[in-house]
């Protein structure tokens, strides 16, 4: 494994959890995004038909 010496550095029970957090608070605020910048988005989760 390439990156065996980073847990020298960083215990895994440290780690992990940490870069686990960091996946999903930035899939969040990627899925926040799409729904601040999107005009149909609303409309979809709330069950309207399409306009097109």
């Amino acid at each position: 494994m390439n990156n065996a010496k980073m847990w020298l550095v960083v215990k895994p029970t440290v780690g992990i959890p940490l870069f686990l957090s960091a996946v999903a608070i930035s899939s969040f605020l990627v899925h926040v995004g799409l729904v601040m910048n999107t005009s149909w988005m609303y409309d979809y989760h709330n069950g309207a038909a399409s306009a097109e």
